[in-house]
């Protein structure tokens, strides 16, 4: 999944996406409304008024457009003073948001790079983030858990059951699943997570993804989530692992596994579903994002969440 989204030649996220939106694979809901962005806007203003801090971070800013609308809508006060940083890899997406954003953001390839400039304080945002991390895939079997690897060449992907050496830390494998249930884990997040709390000396950070608490996760879905996206339609099965680096993949978050991956230093407000974080920002031309909401809720509970963690 890594070679695939974000290898330097080949990868998706490095090299192949050439835009997001409806001539992209997909599209998120910066692009249909700017409740998004007056909810975060709010959040942040309170956050960085709070931690006495001018540093706001968003990680995996995509084509920058929510990070602009997130400062047209700050208060005019905050607007003007507030350091905006960008945090991502691809050199791709980087050029995107130069062109949407100028001079008015700074822009890193790493959060250790990021909060270095920052001295560690900072208010840090992230939408649709974690979902882009490499997952590790397990399956149930009678007595425990096999990780699926693949066997691959130019023609042919086949998956294989490993015996796991150990599991990863995840609040998924305390549940009880019927033989033949596959899970995901971003455990190279939580790596990822635990590279950089030293360097992180205060603030707060609100992730923003679709997933839920580990007790909902898999509601009626024994495959997993794990999937692709290309020219706007959803890719499951064999099928992801064709068309290598030319398409989307992601699986949905365990929310359960992000509060406990970062206690003890983190301190976390109880996850809340993307509709209610956006409802009291809302206004009559938001009406497709709020529908598209009810209808994924509707499809499942509460499919995309976010929590606030402090």
């Amino acid at each position: 999944m890594w070679r695939c989204l974000h290898h330097p030649q080949r990868g998706y996220y490095s090299k192949n996406i050439h835009t997001i939106g409806s001539r992209g694979d997909f599209t998120t809901a910066p692009q249909i409304s700017e409740a998004p962005a007056r909810a975060i806007a709010a959040w942040a203003s309170k956050a960085m008024r709070f931690h006495q801090t001018r540093n706001l971070i968003e990680v995996g800013p995509g084509m920058g457009i929510l990070s602009k609308q997130v400062l047209k809508h700050l208060p005019i006060t905050l607007r003007f003073a507030v350091k905006l940083h960008l945090v991502d890899s691809s050199p791709t997406l980087l050029t995107h948001q130069k062109n949407t954003l100028g001079k008015r953001a700074a822009y890193h390839t790493t959060i250790h790079e990021a909060l270095n400039y920052c001295g560690g304080n900072a208010v840090i945002f992230s939408n649709e983030l974690v979902d882009a991390f490499p997952i590790r895939l397990f399956q149930k079997n009678q007595s425990n858990w096999q990780e699926i690897a693949l066997i691959h060449s130019e023609k042919l992907t086949q998956e294989i059951l490993l015996e796991p050496l150990s599991l990863p830390k995840s609040s998924i494998f305390r549940r009880d699943f019927p033989i033949g249930q596959r899970v995901e884990v971003h455990d190279s997040y939580r790596k990822w997570l635990r590279s950089w709390f030293p360097q992180w000396h205060g603030g707060e950070m609100l992730t923003i993804d679709y997933g839920n608490l580990a007790e909902n996760l898999y509601y009626r879905s024994p495959q997993g989530s794990l999937r692709g996206y290309l020219l706007q339609q959803r890719v499951e099965g064999s099928a992801i692992y064709q068309n290598r680096g030319l398409q989307d993949l992601t699986a949905d978050v365990n929310f359960t596994d992000l509060i406990e991956w970062g206690e003890p230093e983190l301190q976390y407000d109880a996850p809340r579903s993307f509709a209610d974080f956006i409802q009291p920002f809302t206004k009559p031309q938001d009406s497709q994002l709020l529908a598209a909401c009810d209808h994924f809720m509707s499809l499942r509970q509460s499919p995309q969440n976010l929590t606030n963690l402090k």
